[in-house]
């Protein structure tokens, strides 16, 4: 203990600087994914999940699942994958279900 503090605890309770942050975010790693290939570029799988902050395979995963769901379109360019964002596919919950993964786009972008 130093200035009558416990190790990794600052002023007021909070957390110190080197302790994890318990984080989330509003959207998921799906939508994370549609969103940076929305942008047009055309981004690995290895970019993908550094951009994102998620692993590789992750990253594979959630292709499968919006190429199989139709939200994503793969075509082969030489040895790469090259996705085309469907903006006309529906988002899945039935809350948001009357609007398109375009209208998600366009109120992110």
């Amino acid at each position: 203990m130093a200035n009558g503090r416990a190790a990794g605890v600052a002023d007021r309770g909070t957390p110190a600087t080197s302790a994890p942050a318990r984080g989330w975010t509003f959207l998921t790693n799906h939508a994370h994914v549609l969103l940076c290939l929305a942008r047009g570029e055309s981004l690995t799988a290895r970019e993908l999940g550094l951009r994102i902050g998620i692993t590789e395979r992750a990253v594979q995963v959630i292709l499968a699942d919006l190429t199989d769901g139709g939200y994503l379109l793969k075509k082969k360019e030489g040895r790469r994958n090259v996705y085309t964002v469907n903006r006309r596919g529906r988002l899945r919950h039935p809350l948001e279900a009357h609007h398109t993964i375009g209208d998600l786009i366009t109120a992110l972008d």
